[in-house]
């Protein structure tokens, strides 16, 4: 995990997010700390990728499971299971997105928020 994660207020949760998406294999894990941005409505997205829509949904539940069994913690709201192309995990001051890879490129959350501090997490290969 990078060093910057450990040192903001919400650093439990954001490491327990990106250890449930690496149960499941994602790829590309990126954390956009929009935390000192004034306009931004959450601290954090974390976003990753999958290969299809069963590992976008797996990865998604890895989540939601990972963090409740850890820290008793359940999410605000999730959407996207409909159709498994882009799955978002609501957390209050924390995103968690899990994109295939066309959406991602499509929607490229990172670039909108090109103010905020982007963090690469290596694959776990």
């Amino acid at each position: 995990m990078t060093d910057n994660i450990k040192t903001s207020p919400t650093a439990d949760l954001a490491t327990l997010i990106i250890e449930g998406m690496q149960e499941r294999k994602a790829k590309k894990i990126t954390i956009v700390d929009m935390s000192d941005i004034e306009s931004a409505s959450v601290n954090k997205f974390i976003i990753c990728q999958a290969t299809s829509t069963t590992q976008v949904s797996a990865i998604a539940d890895s989540i939601r499971d990972y963090v409740n069994t850890t820290v008793r913690r359940k999410p605000y709201a999730y959407t996207g299971y409909r159709n498994c192309q882009w799955i978002a995990i609501d957390y209050g001051e924390i995103i968690a997105h899990v994109f295939l890879p066309e959406f991602r490129e499509f929607y490229c959350l990172e670039q909108l928020w090109n103010d905020a501090v982007i963090t690469e997490v290596e694959d776990l290969d």
